[in-house]
């Protein structure tokens, strides 16, 4: 048997994600980070993207996270997330046109410092979605 440490995954919706886990991987504020049973304490904020958790069984899940804090302790990992979805539960096309519009609202010179700034973020987190989507796949 494998060493565990106890993972938690929630949103300000819902909990995603309890249990034993051999690994979590998250994008962090300067980085990927990779979290095993006996790593150090650590707290930081996450980027979009995706989070990796490797089950005590050997499975994979895969959750979107729009951002938020991931918080290490010594026998506890948890990711408080803005938004956490699963990644079989992404719709890859809607996802698709959130990115194709931020992308014509940068390109539009009409849009105002604010305007720019929230069709910025739309498109990163539209970005991160698909390489989400992208992910998964490539898990199955």
């Amino acid at each position: 048997m494998a060493i565990t440490v106890h993972c938690n995954i929630v949103s300000s919706e819902e909990s995603l994600f309890s249990g034993l886990v051999e690994m979590v991987v998250a994008n962090g504020e300067l980085g990927d980070l990779g979290i095993a049973p006996g790593h150090t304490p650590l707290l930081t904020q996450l980027k979009p993207g995706p989070v990796r958790v490797i089950r005590q069984d050997g499975g994979e899940e895969v959750i979107y996270v729009s951002g938020g804090f991931l918080e290490v302790q010594p026998n506890l990992v948890t990711v408080l997330a803005d938004t956490a979805i699963r990644a079989e539960d992404l719709d890859e096309s809607v996802a698709k046109e959130a990115k194709a519009e931020a992308e014509r609202q940068m390109k539009d010179g009409k849009a105002s410092e604010f305007e720019y700034a929230r069709a910025a973020t739309r498109l990163a987190e539209a970005a991160a979605q698909l390489r989400v989507l992208q992910q998964a796949r490539r898990k199955s």
